[in-house]
């Protein structure tokens, strides 16, 4: 019997095979091509060892409906948006379960142009229909089995995302790259082809029994790896990703964890610089600063509540060209609205090469945090002294915030780091934030090998 336990509000993630499972893959498989009338839909699966099986079953679903079937094989969700969009297929279905652990699995739906099918657009309806006892009766298979072929979709993906950047101008970078045994490493091995950075690996291999853990680097145990490799390698930045890379997570040259909320800022930025006037959208959680940024960059301010198919709506609706979630989604227009792991990073390397700063100095500049008060104490943030803020503060304002502070740095950070934000924005005018046009750029690549070179001297 078909459990519809595994249906949420914009996939499909459950426990295999009590929740998810091949008779499930099955019936909404060929639920979804009764649904979307369609003639060619997109499949693919991340490393999880129940993936191909789910999606030989629900293959086998859509063809039966009459379905031309494409193929990616193994792959990320991003792919499956990339393709349905190039292809111009009618939807698509990847069997993921990101970042949960290694016995879940699940599905991830998408119509034409990759719109996403949520509880409000259609994945209510499919769960009633899986679960109809009159199946076979409403939606009878075809008299013609639809037909099936694999399809390397990763050239034309690879090219896209570089797009994004000018290669040329792009800095050798020294580059730890962690994919957590997810599907992430062959992607950033086809990209790293196309650049001149050195690439340090950890756990690049794909591999569905998660010998490292499930890759997901929101999960503090899971930083280490890539912040001591920072560190011992010398390099410029970390890059970590998540099981099905639609989010990847940034270390800088420090081995500092750098919050997913503060690139939006520094994408908002490069973004508006490029089209001046330009909406840029974020998450009701993410006024801190970001609208500031947006306002000074000239650009149009666009809030929606978080959630991925929310997103999307509003950045179609509204033509935003970039949307960024606190939650490290963000958002393209030119990737069909879509969110991706893979252009962000791709964007970071590009700032840090144009720019001449590092990434600990993008990322505190853009949270309007002088680098000389900036701590390295174990939290790697920044401590409520900035004396522009405490200026604008009276003694028992102070007081109160000091207070605050000191109660949660044992174990809090990630909450106390918007509320700096939202703290020192409320309380200062603009002009009493910090003026970093005095700050000499650092060519910090080249600095990286004169250190390295120095330590194996010694």
């Amino acid at each position: 019997m078909i459990s519809t336990k595994g249906f949420k509000a914009y996939d499909i993630r459950g426990v295999v095979p009590s929740d998810v499972n091949e008779e499930l893959a099955y019936a909404l498989g060929r639920s979804l091509a009764f649904y979307l009338k369609a003639k060619t839909l997109v499949i693919g699966h991340d490393i999880r060892l129940s993936g191909p099986s789910l999606r030989d079953a629900a293959v086998r679903g859509m063809r039966d409906m009459g379905t031309h079937v494409i193929d990616l094989g193994q792959c990320g969700t991003e792919m499956i948006y990339f393709a349905v969009a190039h292809l111009k297929a009618d939807g698509g279905m990847m069997i993921t379960a990101s970042h949960n652990p290694a016995e879940y699995n699940g599905m991830k739906l998408v119509r034409s142009e990759s719109r996403p099918i949520s509880g409000d657009t259609g994945l209510k309806d499919l769960a009633a229909m899986v679960t109809d006892p009159d199946f076979e009766t409403k939606y009878p298979k075809a008299a013609r089995q639809g037909s099936y072929e694999q399809v390397d979709i990763v050239p034309s993906y690879v090219d896209h995302l570089l797009s994004y950047i000018d290669t040329k101008e792009i800095a050798p970078l020294n580059i730890v790259a962690n994919p957590g045994n997810g599907g992430a490493g062959p992607i950033v091995k086809e990209l790293a082809k196309h650049l001149p950075c050195h690439f340090t690996y950890l756990n690049d291999t794909p591999d569905g029994h998660f010998p490292n853990g499930v890759p997901n680097p929101l999960l503090v145990e899971n930083r280490d790896a890539t912040s001591d490799a920072v560190r011992r390698e010398g390099a410029d930045l970390g890059i970590a990703w998540d099981g099905d890379f639609d989010r990847c997570f940034f270390f800088d040259e420090n081995g500092r964890f750098i919050e997913g909320y503060y690139l939006v800022g520094l994408f908002a930025s490069y973004f508006l610089k490029k089209h001046p006037g330009a909406k840029i959208l974020f998450d009701p959680r993410l006024i801190w600063n970001t609208e500031d940024i947006i306002a000074r960059e000239g650009g149009y301010p666009v809030r929606c509540k978080s959630g991925h198919a929310f997103i999307k709506e509003c950045m179609r609706r509204e033509h935003v060209l970039y949307g960024g979630e606190m939650s490290a989604h963000h958002y393209f227009a030119d990737f069909s609205y879509c969110d991706s792991g893979m252009i962000p990073w791709l964007l970071v390397i590009s700032l840090m090469s144009t720019s001449g700063l590092s990434l600990a100095e993008m990322v505190d500049a853009s949270a309007n945090i002088p680098a000389a008060e900036k701590s390295t104490a174990k939290w790697g943030m920044p401590m409520p002294s900035w004396n522009p803020c405490r200026r604008a503060l009276n003694p028992a304002s102070r007081t109160v915030w000091t207070g605050l502070a000191s109660s949660m740095m044992n174990g809090a950070s990630t909450f106390v780091n918007p509320i700096r934000n939202l703290w020192c924005v409320s309380m200062l005018k603009q002009e009493e934030i910090g003026n970093f046009s005095n700050k000499r750029p650092v060519n910090f690549w080249t600095l990286s090998r004169a250190r390295k070179h120095k330590e194996a001297a010694v």
